[in-house]
């Protein structure tokens, strides 16, 4: 007997995804230090990972107005267009980028800078493209409407 799941087929949870990407740019620097000692670029550093700390909590806001799941796994009840959405599909994924990018560079490595790409093609490969799929199947043309306004990154 097979069971309609209502949910996303995502191949791995995005905070998971972005800890692999983080815990990576650290061993690399490890295995292959690419350091720097400029600090004006250290504070660039933690001001890029702050925003990409907030950028979450702004949109679980919306997700909590809007009472459904952040869950990717999770059953989705609405599609949000508010607030951080209007800017961005993906705006927790682009949070979770922006403290790859940060966390390292405070840190005084490139690494995270230069794994970044990597970990965009895995969202959207991994996670994001499962997550449309499902929206458009579950939303028809809300979704579509909403995902020809809204870029799926910036």
């Amino acid at each position: 007997m097979s069971e309609h799941k209502d949910h996303a087929s995502v191949k791995i949870h995005p905070p998971v995804l972005t800890f692999i990407f983080i815990f990576l740019a650290y061993l690399a620097n490890w295995l292959i230090p690419l350091q720097f000692s400029m600090q004006w670029l250290r504070y660039l550093g933690f001001g890029i990972a702050i925003i990409g700390f907030l950028l979450p909590f702004f949109a679980i806001r919306e997700f909590m107005k809007a009472k459904t799941t952040v869950n990717p796994h999770g059953s989705v009840s609405n599609i949000i267009s508010s607030g951080i959405f209007r800017l961005s599909r993906n705006p927790i994924y682009v949070g979770f980028v922006l403290m790859l990018i940060g966390f390292p560079l405070y840190s005084g490595t490139y690494w995270g800078l230069i794994l970044s790409p990597v970990l965009v093609i895995c969202f959207n490969k991994l996670v994001i493209e499962h997550e449309e799929v499902y929206l458009e199947k579950k939303f028809g043309e809300q979704y579509t409407n909403y995902k020809s306004s809204v870029r799926r990154w910036l």
